[in-house]
């Protein structure tokens, strides 16, 4: 007589199969639409909105894009328009921006590096009240500090140029720099440090010769927080560096809130892209850097 053999030995095994449309997928999907949305409407307007002539935006759609394309207020906007007496565009201002920019996120870097090594593996009495003052400098509001940092910059020689704005920024920068170089460095394997001591690396052996070849992606979340934080900040620039000295970030808002002849729209729209059009660049070339820093222990205590 034949053993009978049970149907489910002729059944599929493994997980059930998860069907495309399900309730939760299409919430997910949905909310990113949205996000996306959120973000890209408002650079499609600027963008739009700058290759158009002004007959054009007149007409009211500020979705639809330009009938005849026109590079003319982005022209406008560089070299012409009228930043405060001056009518030189945001092109003196980039060249500021650049300045201040370059020198600040070089020695902020270095600075919090070098401080962040020395507080992960070089313990010394007190680092630890020295790392919590610096934690607590993080989260101090700017405008707390405007009027003794003038007085400063004032006793110094330096207030209203270049040097002031470089100081700030490079000042400001540290404390958060070197709370990420630290819980970076410090989630290293130690190991490492151990192994570059017996081999007979002192302090500027180990960090760069180890440590930094290890640590780009840190190095480059870094950068893009330092490039983007002074290349979009107004309120140092407008307080620290003078007339003369002037970053795209206030340049941009003198020509936003001209009040003297008619609204261009689209000259206004192409100089907000020239003004970020730096820190986007940073982002696209270095996203994928960007989240490999994060992930790797940029935020871990």
């Amino acid at each position: 007589m034949p053993t009978s053999v049970p149907i489910d030995a002729y059944s599929p095994h493994g997980r059930k199969p998860k069907r495309i449309m399900e309730p939760r997928r299409i919430m997910l999907y949905a909310v990113l639409l949205v996000a996306v949305l959120y973000y890209i409407l408002p650079l499609w307007v600027m963008v739009m909105t700058s290759l158009k002539g002004m007959p054009e935006i007149r007409l009211g759609n500020i979705f639809a894009p330009p009938v005849e394309i026109t590079f003319e207020p982005w022209v406008k906007a560089w070299s012409e328009a009228c930043t405060g007496l001056k009518c030189e565009g945001l092109r003196a201002g980039f060249w500021n921006s650049v300045q201040i920019t370059v020198p600040s996120v070089i020695v902020s870097m270095a600075v919090a590096s070098v401080s962040g090594y020395a507080l992960s593996f070089w313990k010394f009495r007190g680092s630890e009240v020295f790392f919590t003052i610096l934690i607590f400098g993080s989260f101090i509001p700017y405008q707390v500090m405007l009027y003794p940092l003038v007085v400063i910059c004032r006793e110094l020689g330096i207030y209203g140029t270049l040097p002031a704005v470089i100081l700030i920024h490079t000042i400001f920068g540290m404390p958060i720099l070197t709370l990420l170089f630290r819980n970076y460095f410090a989630s290293l394997p130690e190991e490492l440090f151990k192994a570059a001591r017996v081999d007979g690396a002192g302090f500027w052996g180990i960090f760069l010769k180890v440590l930094v070849p290890m640590s780009v992606p840190i190095f480059v979340v870094a950068t893009i927080l330092q490039i983007t934080g002074i290349w979009n900040d107004f309120l140092f620039g407008v307080v620290f560096a003078g007339t003369q000295n002037w970053p795209m970030t206030v340049q941009l808002n003198n020509i936003v809130n001209s009040t003297q002849g008619v609204k261009e729209y689209n000259l206004n729209m192409a100089a907000t892209m020239l003004t970020g059009l730096v820190p986007l660049t940073v982002y696209f070339l270095s996203g994928k850097l960007f989240v490999r820093g994060i992930a790797a222990g940029a935020v871990k205590g």
